[in-house]
C-alpha cells in the first residue's frame, strides 16, 4: 500500500508532516510512504527522525499556500506538492494522498486532477465532529459546497453511510439531517424536500436531527448543506475553545483551585482527548475516484499518523470502490 502526503502543507510543515510519516512508517512496515514535496528541505529532516526503508521522496519544485486562490493555484503550479500528490493518486502509483493544505486547492485537485466517480454531482468534505461517548459523527458536507441540492444530500447521506460501514465497521449506520427542529416539516426548502428522499433511500434514516444534539450521538451521519455545516463546525470548535480556556483560568486562580485540578486531571484529559481532532486524523473528501484526505490545517505528528492510519483503513475496505458501486452503479 502506497499513500502520498503532501509534506509541505500545513501550518507546522514540513517538521510534523516528516515527524508523523516517520512514526506511521515505523508502526505499518507494509505501507509505503511518498512524502512529496522540496527534497533539499525534507532529506534532513527525514535523516534526523531515523529513516525507515518504506519512506521516500518524490520532489516537489512548488508548493501552494493558504493565500493562493485554489483553482487558479491548481491549473498554473503544475510542480507543487499537492498537485503532484493527486497525480500520484490519478495515476495509480498511491492508494491515497493526505494533504494539511489549502483546502480549496485540495478541493480543486480532488476535481481537476483526481476526477469524479460516476454519478457524482458533487464531492463532499466530511469530517468527524466529537461526541460524548467518544464515537464521533461523521459530518458532510462541511464546506466544499456552500450550496446543495436536496439530491446532493441525498448523496452525500448515502456516502457517509457507505464510509461508516466500510471504515468504521457500523453495520446499519444512523443517519440524521441537520435542521432547525425534529419533526419533518421544520427547516427551509433544502430540508424539506430532502426529508422524503432521505426516507426512501436504502439507509437508515432517523429523522431530523438539532444542532444541541449532535454531541450526544444520536446519528452516525449527519447531512446538511456546506453552508450550515461549516457554522456548526466552527460554532463547535470556538465553545470547546471557550470551555477549556475558561477551566484553565478557573483551575489555576488559587493553591486551593490548583489542587482540585490535580485531582481532576485524569478525567479532565480524557474529556479533552474525546474533543480532540488529533485523534480523528483527517477529513475525506468523499466523491473523488480516489481516496483524498484533509487533514487540520494545524496538525501535529499524531494527526498525520492517524490520518495514515484512517487511509490504510479506508484503502484495505475498498472505499472509493464501495462508494462508486452505490451511487455511480459500477
Amino acid at each position: 500500500m502506497r499513500i502520498a502526503i503532501d509534506a509541505m502543507g500545513g501550518d507546522n510543515a514540513p517538521e510534523s508532516v516528516v515527524e508523523g510519516a516517520v512514526q506511521a512508517a515505523k508502526q505499518w512496515g507494509d505501507t509505503e510512504i511518498i512524502l512529496v514535496g522540496d527534497s533539499a528541505k525534507l532529506e534532513p529532516l527525514l535523516g534526523a527522525a531515523g529513516r525507515p526503508s518504506n519512506v521516500r521522496i518524490y520532489h516537489a519544485a512548488d508548493s501552494i499556500s493558504a493565500d493562493d486562490e485554489p483553482v487558479r493555484a491548481v491549473r498554473r503550479k503544475k510542480e507543487a506538492s499537492m498537485v503532484i500528490a493527486g497525480q500520484l493518486l490519478k495515476d495509480g502509483e498511491a492508494e491515497a494522498m493526505i494533504s494539511a493544505g489549502n483546502t480549496g486547492a485540495l478541493m480543486a485537485v480532488g476535481l481537476l486532477v483526481v476526477g469524479r466517480i460516476a454519478g457524482i454531482e458533487r464531492p463532499a468534505l466530511a469530517p468527524m465532529l466529537p461526541t460524548v461517548d467518544g464515537k464521533g459523527v461523521l459530518a458532510l458536507d462541511l464546506g466544499a459546497n456552500m450550496d446543495a441540492s436536496p439530491e446532493h444530500l441525498l448523496q452525500y447521506a448515502l456516502m457517509g453511510s457507505v464510509y461508516r460501514n466500510r471504515v468504521h465497521d457500523i453495520p446499519e449506520p444512523r443517519v440524521g439531517l441537520l435542521n432547525v427542529g425534529t419533526e419533518a416539516i421544520k427547516g427551509n426548502e433544502l430540508t424539506k424536500q430532502a426529508y422524503p428522499l432521505l426516507e426512501k433511500a436504502p439507509i437508515r434514516f432517523v429523522g431530523n436531527v438539532e444542532a444541541r444534539d449532535v454531541m450526544n450521538s444520536v446519528c452516525d451521519v449527519l447531512v446538511c448543506d456546506g453552508f450550515a455545516g461549516n457554522i456548526l463546525l466552527k460554532a463547535m470548535e470556538g465553545t470547546a475553545s471557550v470551555i477549556f480556556n475558561n477551566l484553565k483560568a478557573a483551575f489555576t486562580r488559587s493553591w486551593a483551585t490548583k489542587l482540585a485540578a490535580a485531582v481532576m486531571k485524569p478525567a479532565l484529559s480524557e474529556f479533552k482527548k474525546k474533543l480532540d481532532y488529533t485523534e480523528h486524523g483527517a477529513a475525506p473528501l468523499l466523491g473523488v475516484n480516489g481516496l483524498v484526505l484533509k487533514s487540520h490545517g494545524s496538525s501535529d505528528a499524531n494527526a498525520f499518523k492517524n490520518a495514515v492510519r484512517q487511509a490504510r483503513i479506508a484503502v484495505a475496505n475498498n472505499l472509493v470502490r464501495s462508494i462508486s458501486s452505490e451511487i455511480g452503479g459500477k
